[in-house]
């Protein structure tokens, strides 16, 4: 999709492409900066194109909007893109495009729907996250869903260059020290409730006083008392034969021992025999010593016996619930012993950290509630300054800003705990009701383009500069005035685009004259079908189409010359 030249001072959307779209068989507008006017012949598919727009913001799609004959319609724009529309992209795992994002939505007659971001495939609620950051749509056919609460708090807020950074650090301060509490206290739940558990293994551990490899110990203990009898016996016979008996090995190594010698008296070849003899004999002595001893030693203790039978048993079933060795069972209790610690010292930390939520809510509701004195006292000058705008537009209007303070806890939020609503009466003796529930499309599109004028009026004003909103689309605007109704409703959507992108559809001669550019919505009869295309006008095309609607098909000199004149004295 071509993009239009850059105007790098606003947010624009640059191009807009529907194809066989109710009866657009294939169009394409291309904007500029400032205020775009589409005029053209009724039925000609003006609001047609802001509809295709409100498409691609995520609006409800139907079959009915697919082009009799076509297998489906296909509606597409390029808007600049900005900082927050390249965190939503990639919140959605979606990649950014350089600087501009392209948004396609295909509506097919079996009812399925397909969009495209940056030529990725996205869903519908993609569409409605970037809405925000991209345009604000007034089209005949929305349900003024968009308008909710949230813009008009963004809309008092940026009319009185109020900044809720503060409440928001308050509020993101607030929300971490109350997540850790609440976090600290579900594991306390959990932890309290294995105390009683972790208390009696800890004591059951203890009480047994472990050793390290003790159970490996007593098995060994437990073999020799078993069979006292036949080590007793199988030590002394050994010694017996060892050293003891008359036909021992000692007995027998000693006689060898001289015959060697006496060989090496006489010949040394038999000294290191010798040698070696009598270290067998010595070894064999130690060997049988040993034997003695341990037979001496032998405790033949029936009492002895059931002790270590007794203390193994502990040792398995201490083993079967809390590991295979003596070792891991007393890494076991020494884990429990660790946990009940710290559930001790949790009192500590519970007590600190229900303090710093004490503290960060006090310095929440200090800065909601100082967020919540300027908005209240921002929006009387808001409902006074925006009741004079509309009531030029043709309008006989109550206007009220209603400002109301959420301080439960459940309503705070980033942005503070206030409760913002546009309040309106369009006809004497009426109540005030909300905003959102005006009826007619051409009442909501002035409305909103007075309180637009009146908060960017003010903003230039301020020392507090906000950022500039977003591209703005009016359609219908100038249903039911005419005149200097309309000639005002010209000059505000020139001032208004001053600061932003605006897109208008209108059917008077002296709104058109103000357009910084010119689009006529054209529909013609091919083959026996009915195309619509969109040209944008220069001067002189400008001219004559501002003539045409000033006095029908007709173009006279006359009407030319009082189109030139408008145009002129818009300027």
């Amino acid at each position: 999709m071509a993009g239009a030249g850059r105007h790098t001072e606003l947010i624009m959307l640059v191009e807009l492409r529907a194809e066989n779209y109710a009866v657009i068989d294939h169009a394409i507008a291309v904007f500029g900066p400032g205020l775009n006017l589409l005029t053209g012949e009724t039925g000609a598919g003006k609001s047609i194109l802001v509809d295709a727009l409100a498409l691609l913001m995520g609006g409800k799609a139907s079959t009915e909007l697919v082009r009799h004959g076509a297998e489906k319609a296909v509606v597409s724009c390029v808007f600049e893109s900005t900082p927050g529309a390249e965190a939503i992209l990639e919140e959605n795992g979606l990649d950014a495009e350089g600087a501009e994002i392209i948004l396609r939505r295909e509506i097919a007659l079996s009812g399925k729907g397909r969009v495209f971001i940056n030529n990725q495939p996205a869903t519908v609620a993609a569409l409605r996250q970037l809405a925000p950051e991209l345009a604000l749509v007034h089209a005949q056919s929305e349900t003024l869903s968009s308008f909710d609460q949230a813009q008009q708090r963004i809309l008092l807020d940026r009319f009185a260059g109020i900044s809720t950074e503060a409440v928001g650090r308050a509020y993101a301060g607030h929300r971490t020290a109350r997540e850790r509490l609440d976090d600290l206290l579900q594991g306390e739940q959990d932890r309290l409730r294995m105390v009683d558990l972790w208390t009696y293994q800890r004591n059951e551990i203890d009480a047994a006083h472990l050793e390290p490899g003790e159970d490996e110990a007593l098995e060994t203990e437990k073999r020799v008392l078993a069979n006292a009898e036949k080590l007793y016996g199988a030590a002394l016979g050994g010694f017996d034969q060892l050293y003891e008996g008359g036909a021992s090995a000692e007995a027998a190594l000693r006689a060898a021992v001289r015959n060697v010698e006496e060989l090496a008296r006489y010949d040394a070849r038999f000294v290191d025999a010798a040698q070696q003899l009598a270290s067998a004999r010595a070894t064999i002595s130690d060997i049988a010593s040993g034997l003695r001893d341990y037979a001496e030693g032998i405790n033949a203790s029936p009492e002895r016996l059931a002790e270590i039978e007794d203390r193994l048993a502990l040792l398995d079933r201490l083993k079967r619930k809390y590991g295979k060795t003596v070792a891991e069972v007393i890494a076991f209790g020494e884990g429990v012993t660790r946990k009940l610690a710290e559930v001790e010292d949790r009192d500590d930390v519970l007590k600190a950290l229900r303090a710093r939520v004490e503290e960060a809510a006090a310095e929440y509701c200090k800065s909601a509630a100082a967020v919540g004195a300027e908005r209240r006292a921002a929006a009387a000058r808001l409902a006074k300054q925006a009741e004079a705008q509309i009531n030029s537009l043709a309008m006989k209007v109550r206007f009220e800003v209603a400002v109301r303070s959420r301080e439960s806890e459940a309503d705070w939020s980033v942005h503070g705990w206030d409760e913002i609503e546009f309040l309106i009466a369009t006809n004497a003796g009426e109540p005030l009701k909300p905003l959102t529930e005006i009826a007619s499309g051409g009442e909501m599109s002035r409305v909103m383009l007075a309180l637009k004028v009146t908060v960017e009026e003010a903003s230039s004003k301020s020392q507090k500069k906000m950022p500039t909103p977003r591209t703005l689309v009016f359609d219908e605007i100038d249903i039911g005035i005419g005149g200097r109704a309309a000639e005002a409703v010209g000059q505000k959507l020139k001032s208004l685009a001053r600061g932003q992108q605006v897109l208008c559809v209108t059917h008077l001669p002296q709104i058109a004259a103000f357009a910084a550019q010119h689009l006529v919505v054209e529909k013609r009869e091919t083959q026996g079908r009915t195309k619509t295309q969109i040209r944008t006008l220069d001067e002189g095309a400008r001219t004559l189409e501002v003539a045409r609607m000033l006095s029908g098909a007709s173009v006279t000199e006359t009407s030319l010359q009082h189109a030139a004149q408008m145009i002129a004295a818009s300027r």
